[in-house]
């Protein structure tokens, strides 16, 4: 049986900024083929901080709460401290989570990088084309 602290109970049931977001400057996914969770993240940023952020999940219960542990987290950072957020952040946030489970804290925290990546790659073919 596997055992998930009440902060983990709680982003499960309760996600936060779970939604699609159309209007997004950026996103980002990430996969884990070994399980078969997927996430994708969405960003709006406003002078290099992240204004809004959402996402969609398909996964697990440790997934979703990664998930929304990550956008908490990230959510008012600058892009530069966003990027430094870690898995151990958002395991630590999350008050743990089971040995089996650990790796579902890379899925968020690979997504949002991805979705911060593509931000730059946009805003380089902004420039490059005179917008």
């Amino acid at each position: 049986m596997i055992i998930y602290s009440e902060k983990v109970i709680e982003h499960f049931m309760c996600p936060q900024n779970a939604y699609s977001m159309p209007d997004a400057d950026a996103e980002g996914s990430f996969g884990d083929p070994s399980c078969g969770d997927a996430l994708t993240i969405f960003i709006k940023v406003q002078d290099d901080f992240i204004k809004e952020i959402s996402y969609l999940v398909f996964g697990c219960c440790a997934s979703i709460a990664t998930s929304s542990m990550t956008s908490v987290l990230a959510k008012g950072k600058s892009l530069d401290n966003a990027l430094k957020i870690t898995e151990e952040d958002v395991i630590k946030a999350l008050d743990g989570l089971p040995d089996t489970k650990v790796h579902c804290s890379n899925l968020g925290v690979s997504a949002l990088r991805n979705a911060v990546a593509n931000y730059y790659e946009k805003q380089k073919s902004y420039v490059k084309e005179g917008f």
